[in-house]
């Protein structure tokens, strides 16, 4: 509303400071995510990322990253729709690091055309990853049976419950391959001549913010209002751009938000959770 307003103004009479719109990504990359374990997906954030690409006076759009990755799927996606709208709107991307940008969301950070990151920052982890529990074992010692009906000899792979097979695992592994090439590919097609020659670079390993600027991960180190106000001028300042909530945003129903009492999808978010946590410590978080 006090942008609307500020226009109905002469020029003569609106304020010169530029405004650059500021868009927070924090946590996992999920697929799905609720209002209590809000994630990263193109879903959630697209609404955001339309919203700051749409403001015409803005010289650039910010992206703060603060993610330890998740799903390679959802972080391509939304490195895309960045992209995508920066070509549009003819935008300069400026990405800050916070204290994680790795995996995913440093695939996520590769679409600024500025990476800029605190000197403390973890950033890389340029691999993939699965994981997972067997329970062959715990199962036998409770005398439960495994009872698998498939159609597809391996419509079961890497079933948790039944000893691994070592071609489930060459299948997996091949599977790996293909997502690490791709994300490898992104990597090289953003950051180009600026990539160290550093035989380390693409084997999972991640670094601090001063490391990360050695071998060419981010442009420099910093904080976003610093940044913008050296590239626009003292006057310049970061605009946050916030979530728009409907009055009826948490009524039964809304997509996103979990309504009832279900104590399946209790336990399924509890190890969702889990996982979560799980990401964030591989870096110390």
């Amino acid at each position: 509303m006090a942008r609307f307003l500020r226009r109905l103004l002469p020029k003569r009479f609106r304020s010169q400071d530029i405004v650059v719109p500021l868009v927070r990504l924090n946590g996992a990359i999920m697929s799905s995510g609720g209002p209590l374990r809000p994630t990263l997906s193109l879903a959630a954030v697209a609404p955001l990322l339309e919203r700051a690409f749409a403001q015409k006076d803005a010289p650039a759009v910010a992206i703060s990253v603060n993610s330890p990755g998740g799903s390679p799927v959802q972080a391509r996606l939304i490195y895309q729709r960045i992209r995508d709208l920066a070509r549009e709107k003819n935008k300069h991307v400026i990405v800050g690091c916070e204290d994680l940008a790795a995996s995913g969301g440093y695939m996520i950070a590769c679409a600024g055309d500025e990476i800029v990151a605190d000197p403390s920052s973890v950033v890389g982890s340029i691999g993939v990853v699965s994981g997972g529990f067997g329970f062959v074992d715990l199962i036998g010692k409770l005398g439960i049976e495994r009872r698998v009906h498939t159609a597809g000899q391996n419509k079961a792979t890497l079933d948790p419950f039944r000893p691994e097979r070592p071609e489930d695992v060459e299948h997996l592994k091949a599977l790996q391959l293909d997502v690490h090439a791709t994300f490898i590919d992104l990597v090289k097609a953003r950051r180009g001549t600026k990539l160290a020659d550093d035989p380390n670079l693409f084997t999972g390993l991640f670094w601090s913010g001063v490391r990360g600027l050695e071998l060419g991960l981010v442009d420099r180190l910093g904080d976003l209002r610093t940044v913008v106000r050296e590239r626009y001028g003292d006057k310049a300042k970061l605009g946050l751009v916030h979530q728009r909530r409907g009055l009826f945003a948490f009524r039964a129903g809304t997509p996103g938000v979990e309504s009832g009492f279900d104590p399946g999808r209790i336990g399924a978010g509890l190890i969702e959770a889990a996982e979560e946590r799980a990401l964030w410590a591989r870096y110390g978080l």
